[in-house]
């Protein structure tokens, strides 16, 4: 076989590939064989006609159609793996020329990762927040403990900020009632934001037994979009009577004796939180510093690709009906043709980012063991709540094992550079990130400080 490799631009190559026929006999061997048990032939049992008898029966064409249909995948990978080619995406493929019984020849357009040059991550140099725990913040933490341990009373007043209400809700749009949002007995905490905008407004104020009616707009379901008239009913009034802040609490909630533990204990699990959220602020800053100093050529078509498939999830939740999606686009003040270039312009800064720290972790090296792997992956299925082995299944079937292996690569890639950038706090002091990242020798990914943050919680260990 024979291939060579033109470059039609930066990104995009065109694979010239010519195969002699002798190379090709295996491949008629497989055809005459498939063949043989599709066709029945008088005077031969199935799939034991010889060759010469299959082609005067059905002629040649048939037969080469299956070889080439065959060949060519084959031939295709062995010409990108000759000629070193890192290709992006699917190849356009056609087929120049068919020489029975000479060669076979055919020509592979694909994407390409471009040459990347990176500066030295020691170069790059970034400010992050400092890390305070301040004592609101501890006291707003032990509040929220408190909470769990709280109990409702009944309040002969009418409703007020932070109390929770038992409510019956109904809606119309346009005179006619919207059965998805009528409701009763449902139990809400006065302020939380939690349901649709101005039902707070409108509960405020509001004795059991007391009704008002007021304008939204619906977010979800087939009236997505448009205004409603919602009614609501406060049947209930109750408030949160908390427990003192003491000695008896603290052995109460926690592992503590004292409430002065309990109060250390929050503030270092918020320290802890604080640190972690500054190596991610750090993460994300020598990130944009790395891609703002790099020229990178994008490929058209993968572009194209991440933008289609990051629309298709934007408007999967309008039940893919766009007209519905432009509505929501409506009440967000913002025009189709502004969401068209906000997609475009994340599309463009997602695909920079892949192929620079792709580049990167191609240039130090960077593998993924199986238990990297193994984290990732049980990570992603408690976010979905799912079992691993069922992400497993899921991800096998759409293909998108690789995408996971390929993000914990290039999270472990970020790493590298964050350990060796300059991250400072807001007076100027150097940063030890060596805890977060691991040391430059480490295997912990940038990626990993994310999920620890998310996991962490700010709250002493309950009995």
């Amino acid at each position: 076989m024979k291939s060579t490799v033109e470059h039609l631009s930066p990104t995009r190559v065109r694979i010239n590939v010519e195969v002699p026929f002798d190379e090709l006999k295996p491949n008629f061997d497989r055809a005459y064989r498939k063949l043989a048990q599709q066709i029945r032939i008088p005077g031969f049992r199935p799939g034991k006609a010889p060759a010469r008898v299959i082609e005067s029966r059905i002629g040649r064409a048939p037969i080469l159609d299956e070889v080439v249909n065959e060949a060519i995948p084959a031939k295709y990978m062995e010409a990108i793996n000759a000629g070193e080619v890192r290709t992006l995406g699917q190849p356009d493929i056609e087929v120049t020329k068919i020489e029975d019984g000479d060669h076979l020849a055919f020509t592979a357009e694909v994407d390409v990762r471009p040459e990347i040059t990176v500066p030295a991550y020691d170069e790059l140099s970034v400010a992050v927040d400092d890390v305070e725990v301040t004592d609101d913040e501890v006291t707003e933490q032990l509040d929220e403990l408190r909470a769990r341990f709280g109990t409702l009373a009944g309040a002969d007043r009418p409703a007020e900020n932070g109390d929770f209400v038992s409510i019956d809700l109904s809606a119309t749009v346009d005179g006619e009632e919207v059965e998805d949002a009528k409701t009763s007995g449902l139990s809400y905490e006065v302020g939380s934001g939690e349901l649709i905008e101005g039902i707070d407004d409108a509960i405020i104020g509001l004795e059991a037994e007391g009704s008002t009616t007021f304008t939204t707009k619906l977010v979800a379901g087939e009236h997505a979009g448009k205004e409603a008239e919602v009614t609501v009913t406060v049947q209930s009034v109750k408030v949160r009577e908390l427990p003192e802040p003491d000695d008896e609490f603290a052995q109460l909630a926690s592992e503590f004796d004292t409430i002065d533990e309990v109060k250390t204990d929050l503030r270092e699990r918020l320290g802890r939180v604080k640190r972690m959220q500054q190596g991610v602020q750090a993460r994300d800053k020598v990130l944009d510093a790395l891609l703002d100093t790099i020229e990178v050529p994008l490929p058209e078509k993968v572009v194209d690709s991440e933008i289609e498939v990051r629309k298709h999830d934007a408007v999967h939740a309008f039940d893919h009906d766009e007209s519905k999606f432009a509505e929501f686009l409506e009440t967000q003040g913002k025009t189709s043709e502004e969401f068209d270039a906000e997609l475009r312009a994340d599309a463009e800064k997602a695909v920079k980012t892949q192929l620079v720290l792709d580049s990167i972790a191609d240039s130090e090296k960077v593998g993924v063991d199986d238990n990297e792997l193994t984290e990732r992956i049980m990570y992603q299925a408690q976010r979905f709540g799912v079992s691993p082995d069922e992400y497993v299944q899921r991800a096998q079937q759409s293909g998108q094992l690789g995408a996971i292996f390929a993000d914990v690569r290039r999270g472990k890639a970020l790493a590298v550079v964050v350990r060796q950038a300059k991250v400072t706090d807001e007076a100027g002091e150097s940063l030890d990130l060596s805890d977060l990242f691991g040391a430059p020798e480490g295997e912990n990914a940038a990626e990993d400080t994310a999920e620890t943050v998310e996991a962490e919680q700010p709250e002493p260990a309950t009995k």
